[in-house]
């Protein structure tokens, strides 16, 4: 017998703790752009008050469960792109600091 609850198929996932860090919070305004150029403006703004951002890409990724944009920027320097990566718990990927933002499910489509 399972510890969690049941679904015809198994145990159902558990979801994650919200996190409530103050990083999370900040990205999580990020959730509410519409479409990939006003996220590309609002990650801007966030990180405008580490640096200027030198370089952006947003893409998105939609999988059964999630939706969440990465975002692969640059600043002007090294220093404050690993400031930024402490404030916001980013990452590096290569050369470039990966925001990774969570966005809402879409809609499910009607179809005619």
């Amino acid at each position: 017998m399972y510890g969690g609850a049941q679904t015809c198929c198994g145990p159902r996932a558990q979801n994650p703790p919200m996190n409530n860090s103050p990083s999370a919070q900040r990205l999580k305004s990020l959730a509410d752009c519409a479409d990939v150029a006003s996220l590309s403006s609002a990650v801007r703004q966030l990180c405008s008050e580490f640096g200027k951002v030198t370089h952006i890409d947003v893409l998105t990724l939609a999988e059964t469960e999630s939706r969440r944009a990465l975002c692969f920027l640059r600043l002007e320097s090294m220093a404050q792109e690993q400031q930024l990566m402490a404030m916001l718990s980013a990452t590096r990927f290569g050369d470039d600091v990966l925001l990774v933002v969570d966005l809402p499910r879409a809609a499910p489509r009607a179809y005619s």
